[in-house]
């Protein structure tokens, strides 16, 4: 049963599961804290906003590398570990025929980087639970799946621009995107360097649009680098984790056939699947526990 109720702050349509009721949580709108209500309409007990620290909260290597591990044994979020698993049997599933694996995929990643923007969300503000699936009505289910295409497109973009506004520079040259790895000259090697610098700069990128919300952020290098900077160990690992599940999902294989596709075979490809959103969601959570435990060096 799902209960409905407004938030305590912005008035913004808040629904849960009632098995979630006297449990805490925050909108997603205006980030107030709440106690989840057990009934409809009823409104909701605010939480004071926890106070500021000054120093990085200790345990974040803990909650990264052991913490984390328990979201896939809590009874709690037995509903979206589910979900990721079915959509994901379907993407594989659906792959032999190719104009529904199209539509699959854009359906299924929209939904999943959606999910990837709740879970960084969610966890930055003390959520220690996967989020919550939303599927909204057919307007609103485009949107959930157009918004978080953009949301990624746009961050990756700016994090880009010096290499965008270099690339056209460069032309003059003989220099394209395409073979700018295929040469060690100067100008070759400072297009990979800011290629690779935005890659770095990514998950520091998806925090600030994902918890702070404003894109224009991402245009003031001070909010980017200093984080970095004075927790780089911590930003390492981030990155580590990320390239990690980007490595696992470039040598993924989808299924083919049912005359050609041995079971062993397609068991281990699905498996391979499957372990790449397992990462994901690991390094997501680890980007939202890199705000909870080293806000004080964020300077917005």
């Amino acid at each position: 049963m799902t209960v409905k109720f407004l938030c305590p702050k912005c008035d913004a349509l808040i629904a849960f599961n009632s098995r979630h009721a006297g449990k805490r949580a925050r909108c997603l709108t205006c980030g107030q804290l709440f106690i989840i209500p057990a009934k409809d309409d009823e409104k909701p007990q605010t939480i004071k906003p926890e106070p500021e620290y000054t120093e990085p909260l200790p345990g974040f290597y803990r909650a990264v590398f052991v913490d984390n591990w328990r979201l896939f044994i809590d009874r709690d979020n037995a509903t979206p570990l589910v979900f990721v698993v079915a959509v994901v049997c379907f993407k594989f599933l659906l792959a032999p025929w190719a104009c529904c694996n199209l539509l699959a995929h854009i359906v299924i990643w929209g939904w999943l980087l959606g999910f990837y923007l709740n879970i960084i969300y969610e966890t930055a503000f003390d959520i220690d639970k996967l989020p919550e699936i939303y599927l909204g009505t057919s307007i609103t289910f485009l949107w959930y799946i157009i918004q978080p295409f953009l949301t990624f497109f746009l961050t990756m973009f700016l994090v880009q621009l010096p290499l965008i506004i270099a690339l056209p520079l460069l032309q003059g040259k003989g220099i394209t995107y395409e073979n700018m790895w295929q040469a060690r000259t100067g100008w070759n090697l400072l297009l990979q360097a800011l290629f690779l610098l935005g890659l770095f700069l990514f998950p520091i990128a998806i925090l600030t649009t994902a918890v702070g919300k404003e894109f224009t952020m991402l245009l003031r290098p001070y909010y980017l680098f200093v984080p970095i900077f004075k927790a780089s160990l911590p930003y390492i690992v981030i990155v580590a984790l990320l390239v990690t599940t980007s490595l696992v999902e470039t040598h993924t294989d989808q299924f083919t056939s049912v005359a050609k596709e041995k079971l062993l075979s397609a068991a281990g490809k699905l498996s391979l699947n499957l372990l790449v959103q397992l990462l994901a969601i690991i390094a997501m959570r680890s980007i939202g526990l890199f705000y909870r435990h080293y806000s004080c060096h964020l300077p917005w």
